[in-house]
């Protein structure tokens, strides 16, 4: 059985969202580690402040590139959980034959799954960010990230959590630009693809089509959908159950 779990973050994000999820995971005894994206290995004022000028370059395969360079140093293949871009980087993962079993939460879709309409517009301000870095503004995020926390809450989250991001990684997903997957031919660990019924950036209609795409590969692939949460599931009210259902799945799975 794995006992690592490699978390990776998605996008305007740090590890630092992964904080209860690694307490708990460490809890039952599992090692966590949650990287930094390449351009992310800094204070959250610091990216605020001053982002690194290189971030405006990043692209999803440097992200990907960075995550895999982790997981193949690592003595025994992980459990690899991702949310939003971090999901989709844990499916690219996979599809490259690493990891011992996945799970995206709310991923961003891959090539051949096309964006719902609440998804295009939220993502609406990203699709000129090509060589720039974009800042995710507090209404942005409170109606597209975290619309259903309770409005005390979301100044206080907004403020801990969200950092500047890549536009050129929207872009890339939008026009499907090294994300495209192997399908029948890929070699992948399991696959559990996690959705929340009220998200605006990830559809559940979104996600269940990327699964019924990669349900075309030969290992096992799941769908959950979690009832009244949104983009901000894995910290909101009930993160634990996403986080036992996500580690759960992925343990009696692993291959």
């Amino acid at each position: 059985m794995a006992d690592t779990v490699v978390l990776i973050h998605g996008a305007w994000l740090t590890p630092s969202v992964w904080d209860r999820f690694r307490q708990r995971y460490e809890a039952a005894g599992m090692t966590v580690i949650a990287p930094p994206w390449p351009c992310f290995d800094r204070p959250i004022d610091a990216l605020r402040a001053r982002p690194d000028p290189r971030l405006a370059r990043l692209g999803l395969r440097a992200i990907v590139d960075h995550h895999a360079a982790l997981v193949e140093a690592l003595p025994h293949p992980p459990i690899l959980i991702g949310h939003g871009f971090g999901g989709l980087v844990a499916q690219l993962l996979l599809d490259r034959g690493l990891g011992a079993a996945g799970v995206a939460i709310a991923s961003a879709p891959p090539f051949g799954v096309a964006p719902r309409p609440p998804a295009l517009w939220t993502a609406l301000p990203t699709l000129f960010g090509w060589n720039r870095v974009l800042r995710l503004s507090q209404r942005s995020f409170s109606h597209g990230f975290a619309q259903t926390l309770p409005a005390a809450e979301k100044s206080y989250v907004y403020e801990k959590f969200v950092v500047p991001a890549p536009g050129r990684i929207f872009v890339e997903t939008l026009f499907g630009i090294g994300t495209r997957l192997r399908g029948r031919t890929s070699a992948r660990a399991p696959l559990l693809l996690i959705a929340g019924a009220e998200d605006r950036t990830a559809p559940p209609g979104m996600v269940r089509a990327n699964h019924r795409r990669q349900r075309r590969a030969p290992s096992v692939t799941a769908f959950h959908l979690f009832p009244g949460r949104s983009h901000w599931l894995c910290n909101e009210r009930g993160w634990e159950d996403v986080a036992d259902r996500a580690l759960g799945w992925a343990v009696e799975h692993t291959r």
